[in-house]
């Protein structure tokens, strides 16, 4: 932990704890705080790119000044380009920089008032404006599956490659293993890797040798360096990778050759994952339809090996 004037400045995951410490419903009458929460409230539903992130990130830091900037100001101050401040308006909702500039006038104006205006009297706690934010990630996946092209022709990719390898470490773990776990009644030879490292390396050579024709990678923040080289060792060994992840671009993105990007839920100290987790039954319900036939054969099976061993209670 470093210190900034003698006082200690705490960790970028401590100042999350602090920042979504859960609160009673009634309404924040701090003047500092209703700003920010608007702000990030704006920010938070779209996917940006690393650049805009950046804009974002700026803006919420300097609302009171940055709201009355030029679009040249503003692009010359975060260090991108005007075309990309124009970008990021149109992304996170607005038809241009004008209407996202008397957008920010309007919080900035209201943090400089000292009050919150009916809006912030009105907003949700902390565990409400969690929910919303998943609720905007999953309204984003909706969108995207208008056109559900890719995810049909990765899960009949996904079917086909036997084995199938899984990973996922650290906190993506949790994905991988729900995802291999639902993929096991569906397909013969589901492998999960957990572990990176040399543990890693060994599953991912023998998945190839074994005939392996994909792996399906989940990282989600913050994404670990092992799952990179993991997913670099895949490539190379002959391997294809579809990864789940909450970024689009990027040296993951990179070294995948499909990419689905969803957004996680950030409100809270740790991170949510409603989307990609509707994205992966998705991604299973493309496997299943790939194959329909062996799909029922192998559900009949487990539902007498299940019967016969009551692995479950009666509903």
């Amino acid at each position: 932990m470093g210190h900034e004037g003698g006082a200690p400045v705490p960790s970028p995951q401590q100042a999350r704890a602090q920042a979504s410490a859960i609160s009673s419903g009634k309404p924040v009458t701090e003047a500092e705080a209703a700003p920010t929460t608007r702000l990030r409230a704006l920010f938070d539903g779209p996917r940006l790119s690393p650049g805009q992130r950046r804009i974002a990130q700026y803006l919420i830091e300097h609302i009171t000044e940055a709201a009355f900037l030029s679009i040249t100001d503003l692009a010359e101050r975060v260090g991108v380009s005007q075309p990309s401040v124009t970008r990021f308006a149109t992304a996170v909702g607005f038809s241009g920089y004008p209407a996202l500039r008397e957008r920010l006038q309007s919080i900035a104006l209201s943090k400089l008032a000292g009050s919150p205006d009916a809006d912030e009297e009105a907003r949700p706690n902390e565990l409400q404006a969690a929910v919303d934010a998943e609720i905007d990630n999953l309204e984003n996946l909706r969108r995207d599956f208008a056109d559900p092209e890719q995810v049909i022709e990765t899960g009949r990719a996904l079917s086909r490659s036997a084995p199938l390898t899984v990973l996922g470490l650290r906190i993506s773990g949790s994905l991988a293993e729900y995802f291999a776990y639902a993929a096991r009644r569906i397909h013969p030879d589901v492998r999960l890797v957990t572990r990176g490292g040399s543990v890693a390396y060994d599953a991912l050579l023998q998945s190839r040798e074994a005939g392996g024709t994909w792996v399906l990678a989940f990282t989600m923040p913050r994404h670990a360096h092992e799952t990179l080289t993991a997913m670099r060792v895949a490539r190379r060994a002959g391997l294809r990778v579809a990864l789940v992840t909450d970024l689009g671009l990027g040296p993951l993105a990179d070294e995948a050759d499909v990419v689905f990007a969803t957004g996680t839920g950030a409100r809270l100290v740790f991170d949510s994952y409603a989307a990609p987790v509707v994205l992966s039954a998705a991604l299973l319900q493309a496997m299943t339809d790939a194959d329909p036939e062996r799909t029922q054969a192998r559900l009949e099976d487990y539902e007498q090996v299940a019967d016969e061993h009551v692995f479950f209670l009666k509903d």
